[in-house]
């Protein structure tokens, strides 16, 4: 005889259940295929980019009483693009704890972001809110001197007020400078308290006087396109129109392309 479903495990079955249905192909970065039934995924797509066997996937909509790993239950949350509150309560509700503090923050981003900005024609990459590099394609790295690539968490503003390099790269470097400051105030405005943002802050102050400088003058600037310059460190002098824009599951989450200039048309896939 089946063992009696519990209501704290039946209540997390219907929730998995109902997430997945809002969960296109294209979002979990499949193609759409055939005419479906019902809307979005089935289990056993869910079960493949999890990980896990289709019988599993299954058994926990069903709710029964599996052991599911934590990273699995991240994976899970990550595939069906859970929200903070949405990842925080599918945790509460598994027993388990979540093991990636980033995610339980900010919640699960999308699964084919590395996949959009190696699709985008010219340098492009996607900060957080702390201005990490979170994903990144070749055209930025390279016109960053492979310096991405070969840090292991690359940070904008360290790039900008710590790397020496970035004073050759960057045209106009003091008035970008001012304006990269001023941006991140106002991005970090409502989560100034928080650790992260203030150990960023102290040691960007304690590291870069130019950057103490423009962050105790408290200035405020809203983030604008517009011609970007470089000096490529092979190709040389470089123009770009910078456009950025936020993710509209993660507002924290900036998306940041730089199209050659007379560049009329750009290849991107969905967000």
């Amino acid at each position: 005889m089946r063992k009696k479903v519990s209501r704290k495990k039946q209540l997390l079955g219907d929730f998995v259940r109902t997430a997945r249905a809002r969960v296109t192909p294209q979002m979990a970065g499949l193609t759409a295929g055939l005419r479906r039934r019902t809307p979005g995924l089935r289990r056993e797509e869910v079960a493949l980019l999890c990980d896990i066997s289709v019988t599993w996937y299954t058994w926990i909509e069903q709710g029964r009483d599996v052991s599911v790993s934590a990273h699995v239950w991240s994976t899970l949350a990550d595939v069906l693009h859970l929200n903070p509150a949405e990842r925080a309560y599918l945790f509460e509700l598994a027993d388990v704890i979540d093991p990636d503090s980033t995610k339980a923050e900010h919640g699960s981003l999308p699964l084919n972001l590395q996949d959009c900005v190696d699709t985008i024609a010219g340098p492009a990459y996607i900060l957080d809110k702390t201005w990490n590099i979170l994903y990144f394609n070749q055209g930025i790295d390279a016109l960053f001197g492979q310096w991405l690539s070969m840090t292991e968490s690359p940070n904008l503003l360290r790039f900008i007020f710590e790397v020496d390099m970035a004073k050759a790269v960057v045209l106009n470097w003091e008035n970008r400078a001012m304006r990269a400051v001023s941006e991140f105030r106002a991005d970090v405005a409502a989560s100034i308290e928080q650790p992260d943002v203030q150990m960023l802050v102290e040691t960007l102050s304690l590291n870069s006087p130019v950057f103490k400088h423009w962050w105790d003058r408290q200035t405020v600037l809203a983030r604008e396109g517009g011609l970007r310059e470089f000096m490529h460190p092979q190709d040389g002098y470089q123009e770009y129109e910078q456009l950025t824009f936020r993710l509209a599951t993660h507002l924290d989450y900036k998306l940041v392309m730089l199209l050659p200039r007379n560049v009329t048309t750009l290849n991107v896939k969905n967000i």
